[in-house]
């Protein structure tokens, strides 16, 4: 499904009725919560206990990590004064792309690879958020990479956020990040197919190099739906969104458009190995048909020769001969020794 942006302008069908604002008793304790962490204004982050009550600050803003496959997560958001639309897209399923940005508010869902015990798969799972200038909600149902590599970078104090959409730039650029190790691991993979298929090993390839189309052109769907919302977000601008919120999109459509360009060339050598294996399967077989048709040119006046001696006939030669058989052998002999120096002849038999 083609992935959606919408910017909108404020009007007074808008809600901003949005839980960023201080309030005496906070947020609580937040049910499903993964992690919370509080940002200060000069871009450095603390962690804050998921276990506990999550307080307003004045003195920063937070982030708040849910888990949506919890229901008392979903019962907490429905308590909360989040718009009507985003509130409605943080507790979807569905499975499209979408940004949509108002006056104080952007909110939308990326899509992301799942994360497994081993490391990053290729399963693709959903992030969800909410943003204010003093607030990001983000939740998923399955564990994700990209807010996993982006909770790391805040705990190593590896990079500061100076406002709210520096973190979900962030986001983004481990989103990036995550396609391109997988496109390096196709590259790898596709390195490997083309040095068998160099040394004539390449049974068995053509299953590998399925998976491997078939994944780039996952991957291929996937960044072009977040292309699209980045690109449509530059070219509409974002001028009427609070300036906490404003996004770099030029810069964040870009580093989508080189792995995207990375993407459509592993594609196109793939195909191209494709091609290449079809090629030598199909010499390796007209060779084997080849050889099959000699071998059966060879066999057939011998073939022919005993089919004659065979024959339950009066008058055959050598009939009353006690060497007949030794007589009728060497004519078999002879009459297969006579097509093969034709063959050679001919150019279609040689040594």
């Amino acid at each position: 499904m083609e992935p959606h942006v919408a910017l909108e302008r404020p009007g007074p069908s808008v809600i901003l009725d949005l839980p960023d604002l201080p309030e005496p008793q906070g947020f609580g304790v937040v049910p499903g919560l993964v992690w919370a962490f509080l940002v200060r204004d000069d871009g450095s982050a603390e962690p804050l206990d998921r276990d506990g009550p999550i307080a307003s600050r004045r003195d920063g803003w937070l982030w708040l990590h849910l888990n949506l496959a919890d229901a008392r997560a979903a019962e907490w958001l429905r308590a909360t004064k989040l718009p009507a639309a985003a509130l409605t897209m943080m507790l979807s399923r569905e499975r499209h792309q979408q940004l949509h940005a108002v006056e104080s508010c952007i909110y939308g869902t990326f899509a992301d690879f799942v994360t497994r015990l081993e490391g990053p798969g290729d399963d693709i799972g959903h992030l969800r958020f909410v943003m204010t200038e003093r607030l990001l909600v983000s939740g998923r149902h399955h564990a994700l990479c990209s807010p996993e590599w982006t909770r790391e970078t805040i705990e190593r104090g590896q990079r500061r956020l100076p406002r709210v959409a520096s973190l979900l730039e962030l986001i983004v650029e481990h989103v990036g990040d995550a396609i391109e190790r997988l496109v390096d691991k196709l590259a790898t993979d596709l390195d490997q197919i083309e040095s068998n298929l160099a040394t004539g090993r390449h049974k068995g390839e053509r299953a590998k190099l399925t998976q491997a189309r078939q994944a780039a052109a996952k991957l291929h769907r996937q960044l072009s739906g977040l292309r699209a919302l980045f690109h449509r977000l530059e070219r509409d601008g974002t001028e009427h969104v609070k300036p906490g919120l404003q996004l770099s999109a030029g810069a964040l459509a870009q580093r989508l458009d080189a792995l995207d360009h990375d993407i459509v060339e592993t594609r196109h050598r793939a195909q191209l190995l494709q091609e290449e294996i079809a090629a030598a399967t199909a010499e390796e077989t007209n060779r084997n048909l080849h050889v099959l048709a000699v071998v059966t040119a060879l066999f057939l006046p011998p073939t022919l020769v005993a089919g004659v001696f065979g024959m339950n006939t009066k008058g055959l030669p050598f009939a009353e001969a006690e060497d007949a058989f030794l007589w009728a052998a060497a004519l078999m002999l002879a009459s297969a020794l006579a097509v093969y120096l034709l063959l050679r002849r001919i150019g279609i038999f040689k040594l």
